[in-house]
């Protein structure tokens, strides 16, 4: 059954696909910027970056306004002629902002991962995947229990998620990256 979710989401010029996330955003535009889902829309890429249809794992859909950031403008002294207010680029992605902002709704857990499910002109969806690490069922499970450790707490906002990582630019190795790692602040931002 995944097999054929996950073609069918491959397959995105495809009118039967076009109708039905017309008829999902319309939706999904009404809802609050964090909602909480039953099930996940998109179940083959949920399973595959760890979810699992048991107690102790929960779904949230994030909203995230898709624009530049805007500064404001110097109201007085010196300034530049160009006032550099507009066109000015976030140093993360909108998927990790979208984990940060769920983190944030639910302080009590933590961050698995999360993947895209829309976007229009205004606006792009994630999915984001929460584990409750003091939940017996998770505690049992030797699948996930790491996440019970203290060193995994508040992971997303250490960039420790796949979108922190990789936009901390770390799922680069070899020539080029070499001012990555230990960290971009170590290197005086200089490998970024």
């Amino acid at each position: 059954m995944y097999k054929y979710v996950g073609k069918f989401w491959k397959n995105r010029e495809s009118q039967e696909f076009k109708d039905l996330q017309h008829h999902r955003l319309i939706t999904w535009r009404q809802e609050s910027s964090i909602h909480r889902i039953e099930r996940p829309t998109r179940i083959d890429r949920a399973r595959a970056l760890g979810y699992r249809a048991k107690q102790g794992y929960i779904v949230v859909r994030a909203r995230i306004r898709r624009t530049r950031l805007r500064k404001s403008r110097p109201s007085q002294g010196r300034h530049t002629k160009g006032q550099a207010v507009r066109k000015i680029q976030p140093g993360k992605s909108f998927r990790w902002i979208a984990e940060e902002r769920t983190a944030r709704k639910y302080p009590n857990l933590e961050v698995l991962n999360s993947y895209p499910v829309g976007e229009d002109g205004r606006y792009k969806w994630y999915e984001v995947i929460l584990v409750d690490p003091s939940h017996p069922v998770i505690k049992k499970d030797p699948r996930i229990n790491w996440i019970c450790n203290p060193a995994n707490k508040r992971r997303v906002f250490r960039g420790l998620t796949s979108a922190g990582k990789k936009s901390r630019g770390l799922h680069k190795k070899g020539m080029g990256s070499e001012k990555i790692r230990p960290s971009l602040r170590a290197h005086k931002r200089e490998g970024k």
